[in-house]
């Protein structure tokens, strides 16, 4: 039987499991802010007590969970960070009885229509949905101390956060995929089955989280970035093309539930407008995550797709304050269809806050941990610094393949295959606006790019 963790060691293996991949002992260093001693004395009595594995040497070691792991935090006193593992979200007393009363028979249940006062009497920065303090221990949790442009956060986490999001997104929606579908069709291309529904809907959101990340800390929060959110998650997926982009001007019914939204399109339009110029005063950008998530899915101001469309805009505040996203990584769909239809019928968020607070810390412990990951060195760039500026160079410049370039330079047979994936990867990733760092011109690296980007 394993001994109970320390609080260190508590902490420090949800870290590890919520990263969901090998971790750097100086990328936990980071997160914790606690010293090198302390982390590997931690890191050591772990792997001793065999809920940790070490993989390779040096500067290349990192960690990663055992299976024993899980149950060792399932079973540890210490509640400072979210369970890592998914279905663990547990009503609190407080919020146990409106999850009980919607539990009611359909037919039980007081049909309601909108209620504009929902919108109407907040005040930002006096009104909250969520407890002030909860939004302010969110926020310190979860905020870059970096003093980098909006966006910088999420654009580090992208590749990660792609898949996420996209997966998680498209789940709450009854989507069949795996996670690991969701992987190799983003990374490789490959899609497992014939393409489908279920395929359209994960390059959607992929498409549509582009699409957020990039337009988002430039144009900011604003009614037609939200629309044309909606379109991209919603094309080719509606029999209606006038359904695509434009605000709802038909009936639409919420599945198990006495709630049905307005239908007056005017109301939607005005109401959507308040909403996001309300949330645009939000200080605190947790608290303006959850209310631009609740309201636009109260609302229903699109004929489909609302709340994927209201599960991606709540990721702008965050963006734009270099907050950690958030991903609904690990909610059960009875656990978000309960805490929509408390605010559906009742107005009342206690559900909402709990689910919320559940998914961001869940994010933050992820998101953290891959961010301070990528921030350490890779001692394998770090060894052929001069190299990949070569290579990038002889790739982009001067029109060799890869292949030809790699035999020209200086390059230990052992490394060949790591460093021909990285250039790789720097070639996919290559813009105009990031491709100074290799010595080469904008207009040629546009060329370039506007050629197939051949290697």
């Amino acid at each position: 039987m394993t001994a109970a963790l320390s609080p260190r060691q508590d902490e420090l293996l949800r870290l590890v499991l919520a990263a969901g991949e090998p971790v750097q002992p100086g990328a936990l260093e980071q997160v914790l802010q606690a010293s090198r001693p302390t982390i590997n004395r931690a890191l050591r009595d772990l792997l001793a007590a065999g809920l940790l594995e070490r993989l390779g040497d040096g500067r290349s070691t990192r960690y990663v969970a055992t299976e024993a792991a899980r149950a060792a935090v399932g079973a540890s006193p210490s509640d400072a960070l979210t369970p890592a593992r998914p279905g663990l979200l547990q009503w609190s007393p407080a919020a146990l009885p409106l999850v009980e009363s919607l539990r009611a028979p359909l037919g039980t249940r007081t049909p309601v229509g909108y209620e504009s006062s929902f919108v109407g009497n907040y005040v930002p920065n006096q009104s909250s949905l969520l407890p002030p303090q909860l939004a302010s221990d969110l926020f310190n949790a979860g905020r870059s101390r970096d003093q980098q442009p909006a966006g910088t956060y999420a654009r580090e986490v992208l590749e990660q956060l792609l898949i996420d999001l996209s997966w998680s997104s498209s789940r709450l929606e009854g989507n069949n995929k795996s996670l690991l579908d969701t992987k190799e069709l983003f990374e490789l291309g490959q899609q497992a089955g014939p393409f489908d529904e279920d395929t359209l809907m994960l390059l959607n959101h992929k498409d549509a989280i582009e699409f957020m990340v990039d337009a988002v800390p430039t144009e900011g929060i604003t009614v037609p970035v939200i629309v044309d959110l909606q379109s991209r998650l919603m094309r080719d997926l509606l029999k209606d093309s006038r359904d695509i982009g434009s605000i709802r001007r038909r009936v639409v019914n919420i599945d198990g539930s006495v709630y049905s939204p307005s239908n007056i399109p005017a109301l939607l339009e005005d109401t959507l407008k308040s909403i996001v110029e309300k949330v645009r005063q939000i200080r605190n950008p947790v608290e303006a995550a959850f209310f631009l998530w609740v309201n636009l899915a109260y609302l229903q101001p699109f004929a489909d797709g609302n709340k994927r469309t209201s599960r991606l805009s709540a990721n702008m505040p965050l963006m734009l304050h270099n907050c950690a996203p958030l991903s609904f990584l690990d909610v059960e769909r009875t656990d978000y269809a309960t805490a929509m239809l408390g605010v559906y019928e009742q107005r009342n968020v206690a559900a909402a806050v709990e689910l919320f607070e559940f998914v961001y810390r869940r994010s933050i412990q992820k998101y953290s941990v891959l961010r301070a990951s990528l921030a350490v060195p890779d001692p394998l760039r770090a060894r052929y610094r001069q190299a990949l500026n070569e290579l990038m160079q002889f790739v982009v410049f001067h029109g060799r393949t890869l292949e030809n370039a790699l035999s020209e330079v200086p390059i230990a047979t052992a490394d060949l295959a790591a460093l021909s994936a990285i250039v790789n990867t720097e070639l996919d990733h290559l813009e105009p606006y990031n491709c100074a760092r290799y010595n080469l011109a904008r207009g040629m690296t546009q060329r370039w790019i506007d050629a197939g980007r051949p290697r």
